[in-house]
């Protein structure tokens, strides 16, 4: 997101925080008692169970209609923006990390600690590190639905054609593009490895793998620049200068997933969101990803939280806590569609899909990196996006660019 952007976000948040502080929050119930909310979320994988969820809470709650509004990642945060101008967000969306500081500052969003101290509604039911990340100035307001880690994904077909030994977690950086040489066979279209550009699953698990950071514990600098993260970035890239991966333009024109999905790529890094997709093709499996000097993976979850100006609060209220709770959770775990945040859940996710060592998401919590989280996190990573490409299609050095990416998102830092 570019600066003029953010400061239009900045603004807007501003003017919707007025407008939902002018607003009765409390008000909105129908006179013969029914109300209906809306639920805005962005994963199409993930509707059988929002269904099912809605289904069992409908149970419980005959009174209260919700209407989903399903809106795909690449348009959400920018339909929210859009929303906020008009007063018309969804009563309950998901929300990211990355922009909880950002809306919950903007006063968008709803607190939710007194509401949850009213109803004695526990937070100890879920890892304490998501509940911080969606804790905003001493507030909490996202109720932790989900978390993931990252995977690395490979083709035991291609494997087996190839004589190469599955990975497991004795394998290191030399090991990945050892296996992903000997695995690449351009006579049958099938790369190694897929060496995507992003951040979650991707350059930034590599740079703390490589023993680096991304923003400094004091929050005011990137670690970009550093020469750890070079060499991360460098070791990334490489896969694709030697051949060993689809270039950057191949995976625009065709989603690296998709290539993977199709027998074209033996192995790549994805998270447990794919699992139901992949899930249909038998000759996938997943291990840890390989470690650098240190084990490290990235580690992020969604929350529930509820729009500030919404008419129907408690109805809201009460969807959220039912999305937040056990049942729920068990929903998403029973059909393998997400790690779910309530403690205790995760075996039944893990059993949803036997044939799959899903234990590798597990494990990767306990050596994780929490996704880095300020106020202009969405503005950094646009930064990331559109400075980091010049790299991945060969345009320019990574030291070029890292340094004119650091010194952008330094800025961003000090605003």
């Amino acid at each position: 997101m570019r600066k003029g952007l953010i400061v239009l976000l900045s603004f807007v948040l501003g003017v919707f925080g007025l407008l939902a502080g002018c607003s009765d929050s409390s008000s909105g119930e129908s006179k013969d008692g029914e109300v209906e909310i809306s639920y805005g979320f962005w994963d199409k994988k993930q509707v059988p169970a929002i269904e099912e969820i809605i289904k069992q809470f409908n149970e419980e709650h005959p009174d209260i209609k919700v209407k989903t509004e399903l809106i795909p990642y690449g348009q959400y945060f920018q339909k929210l923006e859009t929303a906020a101008t008009g007063g018309a967000l969804p009563d309950v969306l998901w929300m990211n990390g990355p922009h909880i500081v950002q809306y919950a500052e903007g006063k968008v969003l709803l607190p939710l600690s007194d509401l949850a101290e009213k109803d004695d509604y526990s937070l100890d039911n879920y890892p304490e590190s998501l509940i911080d990340l969606y804790t905003v100035n001493d507030e909490v307001y996202g109720i932790p639905k989900d978390y993931d880690t990252t995977g690395l994904w490979y083709n035991k077909k291609i494997f087996d054609e190839a004589g190469v030994p599955y990975p497991d977690d004795t394998w290191d950086w030399d090991m990945l593009k050892e296996s992903a040489k000997k695995l690449t066979n351009k006579d049958k279209g099938v790369w190694g490895f897929a060496a995507v550009m992003g951040n979650q699953g991707g350059y930034y698990d590599l740079i703390w793998q490589n023993g680096g950071h991304v923003i400094s514990e004091d929050g005011k600098s990137v670690g970009f620049d550093q020469p750890v993260a070079i060499e991360a970035l460098k070791y990334n890239i490489s896969f694709i200068e030697e051949g060993m991966s689809p270039t950057q333009a191949q995976m625009n024109e065709t989603a690296a997933s998709d290539l993977f999905s199709s027998g074209k790529i033996a192995m790549m890094f994805d998270g447990p969101w794919m699992v139901p997709e992949y899930k249909k093709n038998p000759d996938l499996d997943v291990a840890v990803l390989p470690k650098g000097k240190q084990r490290a993976v990235s580690i992020h979850g969604l929350s529930n939280v509820i729009a500030a100006n919404t008419k129907h609060k408690e109805a809201a209220w009460e969807f959220v806590k039912f999305l937040g709770s056990k049942e729920a959770a068990e929903v998403f775990a029973e059909t393998g569609t997400v790690i779910p945040a309530f403690n205790g859940t995760q075996d039944a996710w893990l059993n949803s899909v036997p044939e799959l060592n899903l234990q590798a998401y597990i494990d990767g919590a306990e050596y994780s990196n929490p996704l880095p989280s300020v106020k202009n996190t969405g503005a950094i990573w646009q930064h990331e996006t559109d400075i980091l490409k010049k790299a991945w299609a060969g345009e320019e050095s990574v030291e070029k660019v890292v340094k004119e990416l650091a010194d952008k998102a330094n800025k961003e830092l000090e605003e």
